[in-house]
């Protein structure tokens, strides 16, 4: 299970191997009566997530991940099991707040997740990045005939209903839709989906080595960044040099996880420029997710410039620093912005 640093970056996680259970060597007289195996010496094999590039067991590791859109108005906020994510996505959507989608590998334990709120076309493309399971809560008109045509993989609350979701009594409608493990379940088993990653997917991201950080030689000092691009939440991100993270604040206030009132951290912050115009009158944006641009990649508080490419709609996602060298990412959380390409210059860095 993937843990939470806290306090200084101390230990080395250590790749854990399957270990064979040998039954001890008995005597002719002897039989089997009452041996039982150390289960204790029974280590499930560690693989690297594809989220975070961290040691995790095969059985997280190796299950495709599962996309959750979330409210991030000030009714919507704070959620519940974003810290858990490995990779969280923000973009704007209409009338100037924010909707995030956490992509979470390890969920099992999660009491709730959510609220989960409704589908933008392009969080789609994000999220098949990932070859992750998308769970929403309805959709924008101009999301819905890629869920129609079904060429991604979708949990949809309208659809699904208590099958896969539940709504509480803490909030009103329409901030009061969850899910968790079990109603995931059953919606991808009702579904017939997959929790096998695709046979071609190899992941995402490039990540340091186990042992190893990358820290941007050159690029502008970022301990303080503030996305002032985001009118409504005014998110920004304080770096704690202690610990290696970047500490996220919105609305004024620490940005904390409902279940457990712990602040958000991560150990990136992609920022992706695109373009963002309007669809029509109501405000829905049509967010270019494919045609590449510029950005910004942020770690060890430092932030450099990046261009940002995929080669097609569905492809990944890759980011370049000015060498041309795919950047390589810290191990850990990492928090990608979507910045409108008109409000780059609302983001400041100290």
């Amino acid at each position: 299970m993937r843990m939470r640093k806290t306090g200084v970056l101390t230990g080395i996680m250590v790749a854990c191997v399957c270990m064979t259970q040998t039954a001890p060597v008995f005597g002719a007289q002897q039989d089997l009566v009452g041996f039982v195996p150390n289960k204790e010496n029974q280590t499930e094999t560690q693989v690297k997530s594809y989220l975070t590039g961290e040691n995790v067991p095969e059985s997280i590791g190796r299950r495709r991940p599962v996309a959750v859109m979330m409210g991030n108005n000030s009714s919507g906020a704070p959620q519940s099991g974003i810290g858990h994510a490995g990779v969280v996505y923000e973009a704007p959507v209409e009338g100037n707040i924010t909707r995030l989608m956490g992509i979470l590998e390890d969920y099992d334990s999660l009491e709730r997740i959510g609220s989960v709120r409704s589908c933008r076309d392009y969080y789609l493309f994000y999220a098949n990045e990932f070859n992750a399971i998308y769970a929403h809560y309805g959709q924008a008109v101009y999301a819905l005939p890629y869920l129609e045509q079904h060429v991604i993989d979708n949990l949809n609350g309208i659809n699904m209903g208590n099958l896969a979701f539940f709504r509480t009594t803490d909030r009103k409608a329409p901030h009061n839709a969850y899910t968790d493990a079990a109603h995931l379940q059953a919606g991808i088993d009702a579904m017939k989906y997959s929790q096998e990653y695709n046979t071609d997917y190899s992941g995402h991201y490039l990540f340091a080595e186990d042992g190893i950080e990358t820290v941007p030689a050159d690029g502008i000092t970022a301990n303080l960044v503030k996305l002032d691009n985001f009118t409504d939440n005014h998110p920004w991100y304080e770096y704690d040099a202690a610990s290696g993270e970047y500490r996220r604040f919105q609305y004024g206030k620490e940005h904390v996880d409902q279940l457990d009132n712990r602040q958000l951290t991560c150990d990136n912050i992609i920022l992706q420029y695109s373009s963002c115009p309007a669809y029509d009158a109501n405000g829905y944006l049509n967010i270019d997710a494919t045609s590449g641009g510029q950005g910004k990649f942020i770690t060890r508080g430092k932030a450099i410039d990046i261009r940002w490419e995929k080669d097609s709609q569905w492809g990944i996602t890759h980011y370049y620093d000015t060498n041309e060298q795919e950047i390589r990412l810290n191990q850990g959380t990492t928090w990608v912005e979507i910045v409108q390409n008109d409000r780059v210059n609302s983001v400041t860095y100290q």
